[in-house]
């Protein structure tokens, strides 16, 4: 099994592979680890490994630990590890992804632009917080696509369940969006690829974290797929019996500040 040892960056968000990542990095801790992946030569792939943090470990988003929200703020001095425990690997989901950051852009505040794309997932080994920032020995967990007992085709398996899922993601979108309100996502703009598929629905659903932290770390594309399709039956049928519901934008990436 291939292992690495990557920055971490610990949010209270779930990052699938595929997904655009934008972040805004306000605390020294991070603005140290945007350094450090400014002076990888930009041929090469500037890594890093983000990570959701578990349910009720974090008190407020502007704890300690936790993402500085306001931009004018000066950078507070916090040791890598501050807010997350004695143990900081406890605090963490054990499966992550990796993020790839295609833009590092300094402001003139010395704080940072971060536009990265989630590539791999992975599953955390170690925690070190004896530099500068948190860092993570971890593990590559190959997508394997999952067979139901008795199917002789994974990749038919998958991709079955891949069109019942994106069936009933229509369906969501068309009820979370008020019916015909607004252009929706339509078939042509899918991905074919059933692994993608999952991801891509994983990210768009409107869940909690643990919700898509449960789907970023199940053991296959096949398992994911069948988890979503029941979610969303069960969300598509919750919302169907709500009497009304704001529209929400499933395209729009929101920006994570740090």
């Amino acid at each position: 099994m291939t292992t690495a040892r990557l920055p971490l960056f610990p949010l209270n968000a779930v990052l699938f592979p595929g997904l655009v990542l934008p972040l805004n990095v306000f605390e020294e801790r991070y603005r140290a680890m945007m350094r450090e992946l400014l002076a990888i030569d930009e041929d090469e792939p500037r890594r890093f490994v983000v990570v959701a943090i578990r349910d009720g470990r974090e008190t407020a988003p502007t704890a300690t630990g936790m993402p500085d929200t306001v931009a004018a703020a000066p950078p507070v001095e916090r040791a890598p590890a501050d807010g997350f425990g004695p143990d900081p690997i406890q605090t963490f989901h054990r499966v992550g992804c990796v993020a790839d950051a295609a833009k590092i852009r300094e402001r003139a505040d010395g704080s940072y632009e971060v536009l990265a794309t989630g590539t791999t997932r992975v599953r955390l080994l170690s925690v070190d917080a004896s530099g500068p920032f948190l860092t993570a020995e971890v593990e590559e967990l190959p997508e394997d696509p999952g067979t139901a007992e008795g199917e002789d085709s994974p990749t038919d398996e998958a991709g079955a369940l891949a069109e019942g899922v994106l069936r009933a993601f229509r369906s969501y979108q068309k009820r979370l969006a008020g019916a015909s309100e607004r252009s929706l996502t339509t078939g042509a703009d899918l991905p074919d690829d059933p692994s993608v598929v999952s991801y891509l629905v994983a990210a768009a659903a409107v869940l909690d974290v643990p919700s898509k932290q449960r789907l970023l770390q199940a053991p296959d594309t096949a398992t994911r797929l069948r988890e979503e399709l029941a979610l969303l039956r069960k969300e598509t049928a919750v919302i169907r019996h709500l009497p009304s519901l704001p529209a929400t934008d499933l395209t729009r990436d929101p920006t994570y500040p740090n």
